[in-house]
């Protein structure tokens, strides 16, 4: 079973990844693959620019969870998709130090589902789960995570709907 642990930057992929392998779930992050891939840098965005249909085609990993913004691209077993309310998600990116513009883009991708939209794009409705990790503990979404892998958490997408709840930050 490969999982996919993705959404916008921000969203808690690499605190709830962390916390999946202390609980002994071999994790992979996408960003210690995609080396091979990046075919320019993008100064103004501050961004790898990847060859992202070759690093799908050329992914090897079968089993596990792999974690990053674009592994909804990968063959995966099922995508889990986290969000974050984009108010919250806005603090988070300026306390990483990120410019207004990423900043903004990246809020803007949260708001319009983004993420959600290109998984679904690439997988069937039954792979997919959405996750709203706004205020939830990194313990408790990684429970979320393990109850999907065994099974016991169905399937769930466009639960979340930030444009008719945080109209304010429009």
């Amino acid at each position: 079973m490969l999982i996919a642990l993705t959404g916008t930057p921000g969203t808690g992929k690499s605190t709830v990844a962390d916390e999946l392998s202390r609980r002994g779930h071999p994790v992979v992050r996408a960003n210690d693959t995609i080396g091979p891939y990046i075919i320019e840098e993008d100064e103004e965005r501050q961004a790898h620019v990847i060859d992202a249909d070759r690093w799908r085609d050329e992914f090897s990993l079968q089993e596990g969870i792999v974690e990053g913004h674009l592994t909804h691209l990968l063959q995966a077993s099922h995508v889990i998709v986290l969000r974050c309310r984009p108010d919250i998600l806005k603090e988070r990116l300026a306390a990483r130090g990120y410019h207004e513009e990423k900043i903004a883009e990246n809020v803007e991708a949260e708001l319009l589902d983004v993420v959600l939209i290109e998984a679904m794009e690439e997988h069937t409705p039954e792979m997919i789960y959405e996750i709203d990790a706004t205020d939830k503990t990194v313990a408790e979404v990684a429970e979320m995570v393990e109850g999907i892998m065994t099974g016991d958490v169905p399937p769930g997408h466009g639960i979340v709907d930030w444009l008719a709840t945080c109209a304010d930050l429009l």
